[in-house]
């Protein structure tokens, strides 16, 4: 995966779960970014401001929703059960009981946090 594309999954995932947090304009801004995949002078033109202001709405919504993941690790937590799902699996084709109970003692103490 080419690294624009993963920064891009990245704001994506951290939009799902942090959208709730942004104001109306910012998710308005985000959307058409990064889900609706418009271009500065789409955004600019649809929301009738200029391209540096899609720009700095963009780079302040982005840093925020980096400062939630910061303090909150909601995608972090997600990628790790991912993770811990993707080991049972392993796990369970191979037959591995111990190991599986040791993944989801894991994933236990993941929801306790």
């Amino acid at each position: 995966m080419t690294e624009e594309l993963e920064r891009t999954t990245r704001i994506n995932y951290l939009y799902d779960f942090y959208h709730s947090l942004l104001t109306e304009k910012q998710r308005a801004y985000v959307e058409l970014y990064y889900l609706e995949d418009y271009t500065f002078s789409e955004i600019a033109e649809t929301l009738n401001v200029t391209r540096q202001a899609v720009y700095d709405n963009l780079k302040r919504t982005k840093d925020l929703l980096e400062d939630y993941e910061t303090n909150l690790e909601l995608y972090h937590d997600f990628i790790k059960r991912q993770q811990y799902y993707q080991q049972i699996k392993e796990y369970a084709q191979d037959g591995n009981v111990s190991k599986i109970n040791d993944v989801i003692n894991e994933l236990e103490t993941l929801e306790e946090e």
